[in-house]
């Protein structure tokens, strides 16, 4: 991996590691439709202020009707699972959570795409696992019922961020490909015509009882721009580059940071279990990155328009 490469992963892994304490301050106040369709509703302003700025030309090559759908799984699902998480997880437990993403790639690329499962991998998920589950176990917040259902709103993220790793690949980066800003809004607009009804029926039946102060909205902003439209283009150009599982392991990287951020800015309590699975998780991590094809064996680079 070139060094640039490596540096763009752990940019975007700091980014997502904060956009959990966005999360953290924002769903308990507005609830989890308001939060995951405000965040989409940033992105995109951001987004097409972004594309405005590098005079991209508005070409979709016919692909705009994937990107909407990809939209939908990698981020309006996924966002929406982990605003309601975000009620009553900390800030690292929704970043931890978030590392099974490049375990969720190997298996579902196994299943679904024809990708080699080598022994190398498949212990990089147990070990991947195991430092998930030491974390979980071990950690400052007590296993409950409530931990319980956020860990699976988190895993049920993780596997539309899977799916949604290799469908990019087939479905945008193969036979011409889209430049990264354009799939990154095309896909932000899926997610957010998707979450559209959802957040309606959730203002009608279920309104928040605060709309939240000037914390609140500037969280928003920060969720919605820079770790959503700006990470985004990050996340779809290593995609390109790099390929779904070298990129996915990104999520390894999240947990330190989604911990240090909601140390430093919400209190919330460190402990020796964060070392002990995030020295799992590492290893981990070595094991899927040293396994992982070469980026000329997985995706072409992306045309610039």
């Amino acid at each position: 991996m070139r060094l640039l490469d490596l540096l763009r992963l752990l940019s975007l892994a700091a980014i997502w590691g904060a956009s959990f304490l966005f999360m953290r301050i924002i769903a308990p106040e507005l609830g989890t439709f308001p939060t995951a369709f405000f965040r989409v509703l940033f992105a995109c302003i951001g987004l097409l202020a972004i594309l405005a700025l590098m005079r991209t030309r508005w070409d979709f090559r016919g692909k705009l009707k994937l990107c909407l759908i990809l939209g939908m799984i990698n981020s309006g699902i996924p966002f929406a699972l982990y605003a309601f998480a975000a009620q009553f997880l900390p800030t690292g437990y929704s970043a931890i959570f978030n590392a099974t993403t490049p375990m969720m790639g190997v298996l579902i690329g196994a299943l679904f795409f024809a990708e080699a499962l080598t022994a190398a991998k498949l212990v990089g998920v147990l070990f991947g696992m195991s430092g998930v589950a030491l974390l979980t176990r071990t950690g400052p917040v007590a296993f409950d019922l409530q931990l319980l259902i956020g860990a699976l709103a988190c895993l049920g993220a993780t596997a539309c961020y899977g799916f949604g790793g290799f469908l990019t690949r087939r479905w945008i980066n193969q036979h011409g490909g889209l430049t990264s800003e354009l799939v990154a809004f095309g896909s932000q607009v899926g997610a957010a015509l998707c979450l559209l009804p959802l957040f309606a029926i959730s203002l009608l039946t279920a309104p928040p009882v605060s709309w939240g102060g000037s914390t609140v909205w500037l969280s928003l902003a920060g969720l919605g721009i820079v770790c959503t439209a700006f990470a985004y283009i990050l996340y779809f150009r290593l995609l390109a580059d790099i390929g779904p599982v070298r990129t996915l392991t990104v999520t390894f990287i999240i947990p330190p940071f989604g911990v240090l951020w909601g140390a430093l800015f919400l209190g919330e309590p460190l402990d020796w279990a964060y070392a002990y699975g995030g020295a799992l998780i590492a290893v981990a991590l070595w094991l899927v990155l040293k396994q992982a094809p070469s980026p000329v064996e997985t995706a072409p680079q992306p045309q610039r328009g």
